[in-house]
């Protein structure tokens, strides 16, 4: 029984996973807003019926494909931050830059993940809390990389005044998060979250077109600034600064 439930199992996964790969092949070519269980079924070879015992509606396939998406994006800036040896590991900004490089390389190797997950709301379609764990990775990522700066003493605090509610929204983010950063941290933290994904959407959606050639010295140079606006410095400025 043990090996025929084994074999169930496998087959099933199978199937799923060739549901979600046709589906990723529509989205590429007509949009999340255009995807569609029949027509899924239809190049699959299936009947619309037996793709309903894998995924029952539309959603459930579109939060399938989003949370596969998050994670992906989310998995690749876990490794880059804890893939990097000798001196790097032990400096913040380069963990950072690891971080933030890793998304924009997976951003732009899928495009059509990334605007299914950044882009444009899809019509109809709100997203189910299971979608906000894997959401949350590449910003815990982040998080990551702050909160060993700052218990290793390598955190320079920014000294330019954020308004208290601010500071208020963001203290009561760590705490949900479990996350014990100074509220001002936190809050540019949350900022340099926002603009590492604008950056990347500008790049990935086109925006940067005849403005920006040089994207890669651009976006470097553009985390290396939201770095420092957490507080992360380079081992030269922090030695210069005492």
């Amino acid at each position: 029984m043990t090996a025929i439930r084994g074999a169930r199992e496998r087959a099933r996964n199978e199937i799923t996973a060739a549901i979600k790969d046709e589906a990723r092949r529509q989205l590429a070519a007509e949009g999340a807003a255009k995807l569609s269980l029949r027509a899924v079924a239809r190049e699959l070879g299936m009947v619309s019926s037996a793709l309903y015992r894998y995924f029952p509606s539309r959603d459930d396939l579109l939060t399938a494909l989003i949370v596969d998406a998050y994670n992906a994006v989310g998995e690749a800036a876990e490794t880059a931050r804890s893939a990097l040896t000798g001196a790097d590991a032990r400096r913040p900004v380069a963990r950072w830059t690891a971080v933030c490089s890793a998304v924009r390389t997976w951003a732009l190797a899928h495009p059509h993940e990334y605007a299914l997950i950044y882009g444009s709301p899809v019509p109809g379609y709100t997203a189910p809390r299971t979608t906000t764990e894997p959401a949350a990775r590449v910003g815990l990522a982040l998080i990551g990389v702050v909160r060993e700066a700052y218990a290793a003493g390598a955190l320079k605090e920014p000294a330019e005044p954020l308004p208290d509610a601010v500071v208020g929204d963001a203290l009561a983010l760590g705490a949900e998060l479990g996350v014990e950063l100074p509220g001002a941290v936190l809050a540019r933290l949350v900022g340099a979250w926002a603009q590492l994904f604008g950056l990347v959407s500008f790049e990935v959606f086109g925006q940067f077109n005849r403005v920006i050639e040089a994207r890669s010295e651009f976006f470097e140079q553009s985390v290396l600034q939201l770095a420092h606006s957490v507080g992360l410095t380079t081992h030269r400025e922090r030695r210069t600064a005492r």
